[in-house]
């Protein structure tokens, strides 16, 4: 049986003998049948939700269901019914779902928690999806749970409508796509089950395609709002699509205009693309964005810096992961739009293991290359713990191996005498070397990106310059790094070390591209990418 996990319009040569075993598993999932304004079937209706009937919000038939979301409890919003499965088949749950402010996810349930929605996407409906393969039969949950995030405040409506498969399930409108038809042609080689592929937006996931038949051809359609985007075709063997196991080949268009095409790539291949009159924040030119801090030097121009950047607007911890997304892809390196990974990047050979954007997220782990997390460079118990905004400001906080990240842990940067753990591009972790000034035990980086963290650092000493002088006694490893003032704010080792680091490695193309995307995303920079002459004309 093809296994498709696909979040799409319309699918137009999907068999419908593939998955007719799974009819009629949810009951009234098209929110079609309603008693006394309570969806019938759905048994579980926490108190944290109100549901109600629905008819102007829907995706297809003539009812949907209006979700107001009245809680941040994320344990009392959960919608839900029993179904029955039968051992060893395979079920494709999938619901359509449509936010309208933002500050609210969906994540779909089906015997456990499974994906979650794009919040950033308003106004416009997209599809959770989930295989799922019965171990045995009997009876599991299936639904959704909705979670508050960054800006909720404490009232906000989700729709949903067409849970499938379902006996309450109705056909979608055709040919009623408003705006953006896009149409993805997909010819596979012998090995059609080694292809699939995501369609992504800043904040997370809009579209995905996966189990395919060999040398068939697939014309898939998606209703697409304004934005930008981008389509990325994976292999999983490695050698793409064409030639040497077949000629497949793949096109992403809208009417005449091509978006993306190939088929000849290793493990992946992506396309950025921009629909309709998207309107992204540009960066301002640097010059300008400065010319209050010129002639300035010392800690007046580290002070000017601060009034600068200290009014950012923050998306919240949740919203990193979109960042990521959108900003944290190698096209670098590999240049196969995995996700740059500071603590396993080998830049002159070949990673061991890489990152597929979202689903790769961390998640579970037991050893490297198990997932990537969100890794506070400075770390969040330095500045006592989830507070905001530090918790988010995605200028120190970057994509990291999540096994490595918890060897590193809270410990300072520095330079490592004797290691005892060393990841698979050489970072280390071990008692500081001699004469480095501290004696304890530290993370080293390799070369290449310890520049990348020291600009970090002195990021945040020039953000949070009001308040870095009362972080000195949060953590022991932050008390050896600060030095409890608001100016030189590090210990003459650390920052003697820095300095030196962010000498050794310049400024790279990937910091200035994800300073930039910083910019878009939470709308300050940070000054010492766009002129490191800065750190010097403070600090020496």
């Amino acid at each position: 049986m093809r296994n498709f996990s696909h979040n799409i319009v319309a699918l137009t040569l999907l068999s419908t003998a593939s998955f007719a075993a799974q009819a009629q598993v949810l009951d009234n999932g098209g929110f079609e049948a309603w008693n006394a304004n309570v969806p019938s079937g759905w048994s579980t209706i926490d108190t944290g939700i109100e549901v109600s009937q629905e008819s102007a919000n829907i995706y297809a038939g003539s009812y949907g269901a209006k979700v107001r979301v009245t809680t941040g409890s994320q344990s009392s919003t959960d919608l839900r019914q029993s179904v029955d499965v039968s051992a060893g088949q395979q079920y494709q749950f999938a619901v359509w779902v449509k936010h309208t402010e933002g500050n609210v996810r969906a994540r779909l349930y089906v015997d456990g928690y499974q994906n979650y929605s794009n919040p950033a996407q308003i106004n416009q409906w997209q599809q959770l999806s989930y295989t799922y393969t019965a171990t045995s039969s009997g009876q599991i949950e299936v639904g959704l749970r909705f979670y508050d995030v960054s800006g909720f405040d404490g009232s906000e409506v989700v729709y949903i409508d067409e849970f499938t498969p379902s006996n309450g399930h109705s056909e979608p409108p055709t040919g009623s796509c408003s705006e953006h038809t896009v149409t993805l042609t997909l010819h596979t080689d012998n090995y059609g089950s080694e292809t699939s592929w995501e369609l992504s937006q800043q904040g997370g996931n809009v579209a995905n395609g996966s189990g395919y038949q060999s040398n068939q051809e697939y014309n898939e359609d998606m209703c697409l709002a304004d934005g930008d985007y981008t389509f990325t075709i994976f292999d999983s063997y490695g050698d793409g699509m064409c030639c040497g196991q077949g000629s497949g080949s793949y096109e992403l268009s809208n009417g005449s205009t091509v978006l993306a095409s190939g088929g000849q790539f290793t493990y992946s291949q992506a396309t950025s693309f921009t629909l309709g009159d998207s309107d992204p924040v540009e960066p301002p030119p640097v010059d300008g964005y400065y010319s209050s801090a010129s002639g300035l030097s010392g800690y007046a121009l580290k002070t000017e810096l601060h009034n600068l950047i200290s009014n950012h607007a923050n998306q919240g911890y949740g919203a990193i992961w979109g960042f990521y997304d959108q900003y944290a892809r190698d096209s670098y390196y590999e240049n196969d739009s995995s996700i740059l990974d500071r603590y396993s990047e080998r830049p002159s050979s070949t990673d061991s293991h890489s990152f597929i954007s979202i689903n790769d997220q961390c998640g579970s782990y037991s050893r490297e290359g198990d997932c990537y997390n969100r890794e506070h460079s400075f770390p969040k118990s330095w500045f006592g713990g989830k507070v905001e905004p530090m918790n988010s400001d995605v200028h120190h906080i970057f994509a990291s191996d999540g096994y490595v990240n918890a060897k590193r842990g809270s410990y300072p940067f520095g330079e490592v005498g004797s290691a005892s753990y060393t990841s698979s591009n050489g970072s280390k972790l071990g008692v500081a070397r001699s004469g480095l000034g501290y004696s304890g035990t530290v993370f080293e980086p390799i070369d290449e990106f310890k520049g990348d963290f020291a600009r970090a650092h002195f990021y945040m000493a020039t953000r949070y310059q009001d308040r870095i002088a009362g972080w000195k006694n949060n953590s022991t490893y932050g008390s050896a790094v600060l030095d409890g003032s608001s100016n030189q704010v590090f210990s003459s080792w650390a920052l003697t070390m820095l300095l030196q680091w962010h000498q050794q490695d310049p400024v790279s193309q990937a910091e200035i591209d994800r300073n930039n995307g910083a910019y878009n995303h939470q709308g300050n920079r940070n000054p010492y990418i766009d002129h490191p002459e800065f750190a010097a004309l403070i600090w020496q």
